[in-house]
């Protein structure tokens, strides 16, 4: 299976569930789980890649702390080359603490930490070269390493006939466009939720938002869009829309990422871009019924075997 280096936010996840308030004082609630997991739109992604067979390399930045440690000794565990994480002093790893409702939302308190530091200079240009894949991940969150330097490097991918794919973090604030809008020519799958997408473009209608993306240089916008499934779109060919997967829902953290790597894992293998985006529907699915961004996946057999047979919803 091809290779995947996956560039950007490596996290440290502190979950918890179910939270349905936040206790008075210093008075104390019951909750039935809490786990620690590798998450971001760079690290949890390459877990999830890991498990379904690809090769990865983790390239990011961490604090030289027992955050940072876990970091690289949970993704090792999963067959992940960490050589390229730069472990980076005066900063604590980047962590965030979920309360999960019973819902499955999950409001999220972040330090931004190690991944403030990350910068071009962090930034392995021949392993890069070499892969098959460059995954960015995390744009938004990486002041030293967004805009013209994220260009720099998904330029160079592409230069080298590297396939480029992006995911984000988006929060509101009035530089979105500004900061991403360099890096769009060079992107071959565009991968952000459908509201992050919004956000950026400042428009509500969905094939407006997907003409915004291509217009500005983008290969393939795919948006994923939660219970409403995704949508798959090549400049100048007709959509493809695609259903979730029904399913109990635990913790959304993490369907996002699962995604991402479902789908480069189904380009992988040569299959086309439905294919490829109901694997990566599966992947998602899988992780949505469990707790943390690293739930549900086992391998890759099991979630084409879950692909198969699983109901799906209808689409809207």
């Amino acid at each position: 299976m091809s290779s995947v280096v996956s560039l950007g936010v490596h996290i440290l996840d502190i979950l918890g569930r179910h939270v349905e308030r936040i206790p008075d004082g210093q008075d104390i609630d019951l909750i039935d789980e809490i786990r620690l997991t590798v998450a971001g739109t760079a690290a949890g992604t390459a877990v999830d890649l890991a498990k379904l067979g690809a090769g990865v390399i983790a390239m990011g930045a961490i604090g030289d702390d027992e955050l940072g440690n876990f970091v690289t000794d949970t993704m090792r565990r999963y067959g992940i080359d960490t050589q390229y994480l730069r472990r980076k002093q005066g900063v604590q790893t980047s962590a965030t603490m979920l309360p999960i409702r019973p819902n499955g939302e999950r409001p999220a308190l972040h330090v931004l930490g190690a991944n403030g530091e990350l910068g071009l200079e962090d930034v392995d240009f021949e392993a890069i070269r070499a892969a098959d894949f460059l995954h960015l991940g995390g744009t938004y969150l990486m002041p030293k390493l967004d805009g013209e330097p994220s260009r720099k490097v998904l330029e160079y991918a592409k230069a080298h006939g590297v396939v480029t794919t992006l995911d984000m973090l988006a929060i509101d604030r009035p530089d979105l466009l500004e900061v991403i809008e360099p890096c769009l020519p060079y992107v071959d799958y565009f991968m952000p939720g459908i509201d992050e997408a919004r956000m950026i473009c400042k428009l509500d209608d969905r094939q407006d938002v997907i003409r915004f993306f291509h217009d500005r240089g983008v290969g393939t916008t795919v948006f994923k869009m939660g219970a409403e499934g995704s949508s798959i779109a090549v400049r100048g060919e007709q959509e493809i829309r695609l259903p979730a997967h029904k399913v109990p829902v635990v913790d959304s953290t993490g369907c996002g990422d699962a995604y991402c790597a479902g789908f480069i894992v189904g380009l992988s293998l040569g299959w086309d871009l439905e294919r490829a985006g109901r694997l990566a529907t599966a992947a998602s699915a899988q992780v949505i019924t469990g707790l943390g961004s690293d739930a549900g996946i086992v391998d890759l057999e099991q979630t084409i075997r879950f692909m198969e047979t699983t109901e799906t919803q209808p689409l809207s």
